[in-house]
């Protein structure tokens, strides 16, 4: 059951559940509302769900006598609100190994948002919505801001569209979003990482609703054209918890203030917004053109911590390609003899 609270800077009620509290929003349009699931606490009439609908209509006035508090909050003392509850308060579970999933289990009320594509399953209970950009504001936003959201995403590798998933029914219920290819899906809190982390653009599968999902920018014209992930990043902010998935198996390496480790460009999957990024040429002409890496390493210097894939989906997809077209080159040699033979009978 969803636990409302209401206060008006001197008295407080609650906790009411939605009946109540719907009868109390009606009664006292000028207060404030909360519930688990809200970042801050919102006018009772910015508040749909309070109204049975939507809010865009105003609430009936007040009854004579201010209100009433007194039947809700019975005493009327000053009020000092509680903190509202984390966006990153997420109940979840990581299952398997080489192709791993995630089930997260929602709270009432509660949101988490995904990548368009990454549903496994749900509880019917769970209800599914897909909205422009990445839901981090909770009215919506304006149009101009769900279309600047949604260009962000499409700029940083991913959809117009993002999956916001709300539990609607009276208990917790589940949703399960799987990873794309095999791989390793972290948990990351935002929190502990100073509210942002930067990712490769194929990193991020799910969140706790709030996380915003932007664009960061190589500022250096070499790192953007020889880093592996183009000019643009993914950038990653809020207090949530993230889960990014990441190919083959996960490296985690903290790095000391001053200490640089060289990576291949393909395989830097997420990194805090302190790491120092760079490239850095491979070596001499031999080793750039016969090493089989590339003409740059990725150069990360400290302090920061950065998480590592043994497996980026382009040397997968790479090496199926080239895989691919051998295969098709002797498959074509082979029946080109047999066909030779033939003719000559």
């Amino acid at each position: 059951m969803t636990e409302w609270f209401f206060h008006n800077g001197q008295q407080q009620a609650g906790p009411l559940d939605d009946a109540a509290a719907r009868n109390f929003a009606r009664a006292n349009p000028g207060a404030h509302c909360w519930r688990e699931g809200f970042t801050d606490w919102l006018p009772v009439g910015q508040v749909a769900e309070l109204y049975g609908g939507t809010a865009s209509s105003p609430p009936p006035p007040p009854p004579p006598g201010g209100g009433i508090w007194g039947a809700f909050a019975g005493g009327g003392n000053p009020f000092t609100p509680p903190p509202p509850g984390p966006a990153s308060a997420l109940d979840y579970t990581i299952h398997g190994h080489e192709m791993q999933y995630v089930a997260v289990s929602l709270a009432p009320g509660e949101s988490a948002i995904a990548e368009a594509g990454a549903l496994l399953y749900k509880d019917a209970s769970v209800d599914m919505n897909t909205i422009f950009g990445d839901g981090s504001s909770r009215d919506g936003g304006s149009v101009l801001d769900q279309l600047w959201g949604a260009g962000k995403r499409v700029l940083s590798g991913s959809t117009l569209f993002t999956t916001v998933f709300t539990q609607r029914g009276g208990g917790p219920g589940t949703v399960a979003f799987s990873a794309p290819y095999p791989g390793t899906i972290s948990a990351l809190k935002l929190a502990d990482y100073g509210g942002r982390l930067i990712c490769h653009k194929d990193s991020f599968l799910a969140a706790a609703r709030g996380v915003a999902i932007g664009i960061y920018f190589q500022r250096r014209i070499l790192t953007g054209l020889f880093g592996g992930d183009g000019f643009i990043m993914q950038k990653l902010e809020g207090d949530g918890i993230v889960f990014i998935h990441m190919g083959g198996t996960l490296v985690e390496r903290t790095l000391q203030p001053g200490e640089v480790i060289h990576v291949d460009t393909g395989c830097l999957a997420a990194m805090t917004a302190d790491i120092d990024f760079d490239v850095e040429q491979v070596g001499g002409i031999k080793s750039m053109l016969f090493g089989g890496e590339g003409l740059f390493f990725a150069r990360l210097r400290g302090p920061g911590k950065v998480w590592l894939q043994s497996l980026p989906f382009s040397r997968l997809a790479g090496r199926m390609l080239a895989s691919s077209l051998v295969g098709t080159r002797e498959e074509g040699g082979v029946f080109g003899a047999i066909g030779n033979i033939l003719d000559k009978r």
